[in-house]
């Protein structure tokens, strides 16, 4: 069958022919359906039902042996209020549809339109989507519609990532089966009693939800048994593959019944996610979701170059004027969340830290905090983050540079879920500013670069906030009203007894509220955009010597002493390792954190230079800048005392 692409409108855009698979004729189909907020109740069997909306491209593609139904060329209205409507078009039993209308599902996504009727037909199934786009009821809907309540063995097994999923994932299938009755999820993982989970087992469960390790635990034990399996899931193979799971997946798919059906859902395809398919998947049928660009733009994306001693600054300058209603911040290391969360804490912020030293229970109040609004601010490392699923954050911030595209995407996908937007903001420092290109092709959309917010962007988001919380408090006061009256007689009280005018009394309050902290932000700005050494010129002027300055055999002390606010320092490159100019500033002033006029005079010799930098510098600093390396040369920087 040839490819056909449609659009919602139900035109008919293209004809391509389809590359044969090995293992027998394939199709492929290209469809433009709507996203998670718009509806329609299209199926591969079925599949007629597309309304216009903001867009998703889904790309269905089967290699069974059967030819696909042909799709219609225009689009069938959708009668909202018939049975047949959102998901009852699926002909999921009654008590799946009573549970769906319980829990306010109405429309499918669009991965839910692709994906159910082939899981229904019993088939395996690739599934490329994002976090956030509904792949649980995806995969949930059609394995319940398929489940024997009767039988009391595990029938399902649903392999995740992390701890914090495979509880979303258990809490999602409860929901669907809530009218079902009868129907046992249990989560196994890792952290949790084992004699607990295996009591559970004991009495019977149709669904299991757990983390490779955990299952492999319990299966080799003895106290898992798979013998009546139906399907797998594997949820997120990606992050299992990145947190080096993979074995642990191949070691169970290996254990399973000849007859099951397996299903996987990936965020992304690496090659080794393809080989998994290939080996373990009988002729699947592929999903994959794709936001155009109109939709990704949906997370804002930017990011600031500033220097690595100015981070925590900036991240402070960031939440003030970019303050969302829940942020996460990612760090790569466990020591690195530390010290950003203590230097959030003092600045005043309710802040949580999730890295591998976290108990689970810890975790998973931590969890609940987010999501219930007692803390706003989360700092976590990439693996503590995994599963995470939280609406209410609207803020991302990748404070280190993740390690690869892939985690990238993750990350920025904890924000801009369930149709909403949200932003994402990248700190590089200017070594780490050529990876953001390779970000972008991932992304498949531009990047913004911006500023550190100045003082004045802050100083009127602080004017803005004051001016709300006050505007609240006259709207929606708090407190008793028996309260309320104590602090009118106050008022009454002090405008007796000091004979001041409202207003005065009132700014007199306002200035209480800031509990002694300054309203404004006052003081340097130091964050001038740092330049790499290819942004240079290589003959700053008022620097360096070109090639006739000293050479052997030349004076060192001809140049006069430094300025009064610089010191002079030597570095252990000179003409010999091609080193010029811009070189030094370049290199010194990523690193040092300076703006490139800050730095002075350089004189460059045979072995060596001298370089005349701001007095005062830090130790820290000095240190970083004794191991930078130049041409491949490190600069053992080393003060030059002063001439008596």
């Amino acid at each position: 069958m040839k490819p056909v692409t449609h659009t919602p409108d139900g035109g008919l855009l293209s004809h391509a022919d389809a590359p044969a698979d090995a293992s027998g004729p394939s199709h492929h189909l290209n469809l433009d359906l709507p996203a998670p907020s718009g509806h329609g109740s299209p199926c591969l069997g079925s599949l007629g039902q597309i309304d216009a909306g903001p867009s998703l491209s889904v790309e269905l593609s089967a290699t069974s042996d059967p030819p696909a139904p042909k799709l219609p060329a225009e689009t069938i209205s959708e009668d909202r209020g018939s049975p047949a409507a959102g998901f009852g078009a699926f002909g999921l039993r009654g008590e799946l549809l009573e549970g769906l209308e319980r829990i306010g599902f109405r429309e499918p996504s669009p991965i839910q339109k692709a994906a159910i009727p082939e899981l229904l037909l019993g088939r395996d199934l690739v599934g490329q989507a994002q976090t956030g786009t509904g792949k649980t009821a995806a995969f949930g809907l059609p394995l319940l519609q398929r489940l024997d309540a009767d039988q009391r063995s595990p029938q399902v097994l649903i392999l995740t990532p992390t701890r914090e999923l495979a509880l979303q994932v258990s809490e999602a299938i409860n929901g669907f089966a809530a009218c079902m009755g009868r129907v046992r999820v249990l989560p196994i993982y890792g952290g949790a009693d084992f004699r607990e989970q295996i009591q559970q087992l004991r009495r019977g469960v149709q669904i299991v939800v757990g983390t490779p390790g955990r299952v492999m635990d319990h299966m080799r034990q003895g106290t898992l048994d798979l013998s009546g399996l139906r399907s797998l899931v594997l949820d997120e193979a990606d992050e299992m593959l990145r947190m080096g799971f993979i074995d642990d997946v191949e070691w169970v798919l290996s254990q399973l019944p000849e007859q099951r059906q397996v299903v996987l859902f990936s965020a992304t395809m690496p090659a080794e996610i393809r080989r998994i398919s290939r080996n373990y998947l009988r002729s699947p049928a592929e999903v994959t979701i794709r936001q155009k660009a109109g939709d990704q733009r949906r997370i804002r994306q930017r990011f600031i170059t500033v220097n690595g001693p100015q981070k925590l600054e900036a991240l402070e300058r960031v939440l003030e004027s970019e303050r969302s209603e829940g942020v996460i911040i990612f760090a790569r290391t466990k020591a690195v969340t530390l010290s950003v969360a203590e230097s959030l804490e003092s600045h005043g912020h309710e802040v949580a830290v999730l890295n591998g030293d976290v108990p689970q229970a810890l975790r998973e109040r931590t969890i609940e905090r987010l999501r219930d609004g007692r803390v706003d601010v989360l700092v976590a490392t990439d693996v503590a983050a995994r599963g995470l699923d939280v609406d209410r954050i609207g803020l991302v911030i990748n404070y280190d540079i993740p390690f690869d595209s892939e985690a990238y995407v993750h990350r920025i996908g904890r924000t801009g879920r369930a149709g909403r937007s949200g932003d994402a903001i990248l700190f590089v420092t200017p070594r780490e500013r050529r990876f953001v290109q390779g970000l972008e092709r991932a992304v498949g959309q531009p990047i913004e670069a911006m500023e550190v917010p100045a003082n004045a962007t802050i100083n009127q988001h602080r004017l803005d906030r004051l001016r709300q919380r006050l505007t609240e408090a006259i709207t929606s006061p708090v407190g008793s009203e028996e309260e309320r009256a104590l602090l009118a007689e106050i008022i009454q009280r002090v405008v007796g007894e000091q004979g001041c005018p409202a207003e005065q009394l009132a700014l007199a309050a306002l200035q209480l509220s800031l509990g002694g902290r300054p309203l404004l932000m006052q003081g340097e700005e130091r964050f001038a955009t740092p330049h790499s050494s290819r942004e240079r010129s290589e003959g700053d002027s008022g620097r360096g010597t070109g090639r006739n300055g000293p050479r052997r055999g030349g004076g060192e002390t001809g140049d006069g002493p430094p300025e009064a606010h610089m010191e002079r320092f030597r570095i252990e490159v000179g003409w010999r390792d091609r080193v010029k100019p811009g070189n030094i500033v370049g290199a010194i002033a990523n690193e040092a954190g300076l703006s490139g006029r800050s730095i002075g005079r350089i004189r460059i010799f045979d072995t060596h230079s001298h370089v005349d930098l701001p007095r005062g510098m830090p130790d820290d600093v000095f240190s970083d800048l004794s191991r930078l390396r130049v041409m491949n040369k490190e600069l053992q920087i080393s003060r030059i005392p002063p001439s008596p």
